[in-house]
């Protein structure tokens, strides 16, 4: 007599678990966490941030130097507390191409579609992507630019020709270097949306900086050489410059001008990017 084996008990079914739905908000602090990773994980972008804070402190310490030691008949602007950071001439370039590239190299890689298709509103990415430039630039530059400063006073002290933090300029000078590259940065991030293109906009950006000063500077007429000091380059020197030339803005309106040239720029932008990528 055979004896039946005991039917097993039934499986409980084991229910997937629904995604909670707050982990498929796109919430403003995600897009800039986003935005952060995107930068961090470029190797190119802490190469050309690296390099435009060497240039800042190499040629802030060589000026000090050379200036120190030929000290003797120099010109104003060249014994002025500003003028050992006049590597933001390079610097500038350096992190206007970085600001290009952090928005333009999407475009080349076909990264954006997948950015815009994760936000759904356009504007909270150009804003989050100027937010994360501004703050790593800040971060970097102003030290960068103190470091510099410091660092030629150190030659200068030597020879005797120091200038001491309690100067007149010297806070505005140092910390508004770092400030001044910074929205130079973020002014070229704001071509790199309007442009969409990485050869485009950094000759736009090397155009507004470089050639059209030199053009307004030769052309006849008044109106040239009142354009010539509300272009944002020549604005914002007005800031980081210890001595104050006739006729040219003061610091606080030049800053003011650049200001207003990144966010309009940056205005720009985000309406194209809402009518472009709708």
């Amino acid at each position: 007599m055979s004896i039946a084996a005991p039917e097993a008990a039934p499986r409980a079914r084991v229910q997937p678990k629904e995604p909670s739905p707050e982990r498929n908000v796109v919430t403003f602090p995600r897009v800039i966490h986003s935005e952060w990773i995107k930068f961090r994980t470029l190797r190119s972008s802490w190469l050309v941030l690296f390099s435009a804070v060497a240039a800042l402190i190499l040629i802030g310490v060589l000026i000090g130097y050379n200036t120190g030691k030929h000290w003797q008949g120099l010109a104003p602007e060249d014994a002025a507390p500003s003028s050992p950071l006049q590597g933001h001439f390079l610097a500038q370039l350096l992190i206007g191409v970085l600001g290009v590239l952090f928005v333009s190299g999407e475009y080349s890689t076909g990264m954006i579609r997948s950015t815009l298709a994760a936000v759904p509103k356009r504007v909270p990415v150009v804003a989050a992507k100027a937010i994360v430039f501004a703050a790593v630039a800040l971060v970097a530059l102003i030290p960068a630019s103190v470091l510099a400063f410091m660092g030629a006073q150190g030659f200068l002290s030597h020879y005797g020709h120091g200038a001491s933090w309690s100067d007149p300029t010297v806070v505005r000078v140092v910390i508004g270097t770092g400030v001044y590259l910074a929205l130079i940065g973020l002014l070229g991030g704001a071509l790199g949306w309007i442009l969409r293109s990485t050869p485009g906009g950094i000759s736009t950006l090397v155009g507004i900086l470089l050639v059209l000063p030199v053009l307004l500077r030769v052309l006849p007429g008044a109106w040239a050489k009142n354009a010539y000091e509300y272009l944002p380059g020549n604005a914002g020197e007005s800031f980081i410059t210890s001595l104050h030339t006739s006729g040219t803005l003061t610091p606080w309106a030049g800053l003011a001008v650049l200001v207003a040239w990144v966010l309009g720029a940056l205005t720009v932008a985000a309406v194209l990017l809402r009518r472009r990528d709708a």
